[in-house]
């Protein structure tokens, strides 16, 4: 065991301390009062220096907080302005909190709304695109509605004409299928003062008479007025070794030099011009029955070759 220091040591040690401290001048009077009370046998007096050393007691402490407690009305002032300033705070705060909920509710409604008219506008597109790629295949499977072995909708610019077909036989309707347009042969009735009524029975007879085998797909009137007699998907009796490939027009006549009058002339131009469009020709495509066979017709422009070239300038 160690031996326990004396009360000497103590004091003497305790007496250094006090020469080292610079805040007490006068430790001999200290010494002094230590001695005596050791001789009374009283407790020693604690230096100075433990004394500066001991934390507060709690009395101090409440002391200090009462002191801080009293202060001026200039600090009570400073106590409300900073309460006021935390009010303030908090209401910015929820302020804040409130403005940024706003904002994003109305950001997320405009988003939704563009989305949603975006999303209509691709499917309303994409409605109308199913709708014409839909039509596009019934097209594609549907036939082409026709008629006489033309599209409706170029049938339908013909000029005005009477339809009037003649009775299927086999001197002038024999029912034959025209399959290819190559030519159009332009004729007279070579009976002068004859109307296209009276041609077109003339035509209609043979069935019975059989006397010969003759047509033509249309015959215009010295008025002007238009027959059809053969439908333009069949052949023809009018030019005997063209007949599989082209189609004939008879034109009626009053002079004897086979002239036709404005009215007829004027009808024949419109039926050859709508002829070409429809079957793609050319004005030189259109031909005089003696351009195959040599046959003096139509007379009047077999002999007068600069009205025929004429006639084929007013088509074009």
């Amino acid at each position: 065991m160690g031996q326990m220091s004396s009360p000497k040591k103590e004091l003497d040690l305790e007496l250094t301390n006090m020469k080292r401290n610079p805040y007490l001048a006068d430790y001999t009077e200290f010494k002094k009062r230590r001695r005596k009370q050791e001789a009374q046998g009283e407790k020693p007096e604690v230096s100075p220096e433990r004394v500066s050393k001991r934390k507060p007691t709690r009395k101090i402490v409440s002391e200090k907080a009462s002191s801080q407690r009293n202060i001026p009305e200039r600090s009570a002032a400073k106590r409300a302005a900073a309460r006021e300033r935390r009010r303030r705070m908090v209401y910015y705060k929820k302020l804040a909190l409130l403005t940024g909920g706003a904002v994003i509710l109305i950001t997320a409604a405009v988003l939704g709304i563009w989305l949603w008219r975006t999303g209509k506008t691709a499917a309303d597109s994409q409605a109308v695109n199913e709708n014409e790629v839909g039509e596009e295949i019934l097209a594609s499977l549907e036939p082409e509605v026709k008629i006489q072995g033309i599209s409706a909708e170029d049938y339908g610019k013909h000029p005005t004409w009477t339809e009037d077909f003649l009775t299927l036989n086999e001197c002038s309707r024999p029912g034959d299928a025209l399959t290819q347009v190559n030519s159009i042969f332009v004729h007279y009735t070579a009976n002068p003062g004859t109307s296209a009524a009276q041609n077109r029975s003339y035509f209609e007879q043979l069935k019975d008479t059989q006397e010969t085998s003759a047509s033509a797909h249309f015959i215009i009137g010295y008025e002007g007025e238009i027959i059809q007699c053969i439908p333009l998907d069949e052949i023809a009796y009018a030019v005997q070794t063209r007949n599989e490939d082209s189609i004939s027009i008879e034109c009626c006549y009053l002079e004897e030099d086979g002239s036709f009058t404005q009215e007829t002339y004027d009808s024949l131009i419109n039926l050859l011009r709508w002829l070409i469009e429809t079957y793609d020709l050319t004005e030189n495509d259109i031909l005089r029955h003696y351009d195959c066979g040599g046959k003096k017709c139509p007379l009047y422009y077999v002999n007068n070759e600069d009205a025929w070239e004429q006639l084929k300038r007013d088509v074009r």
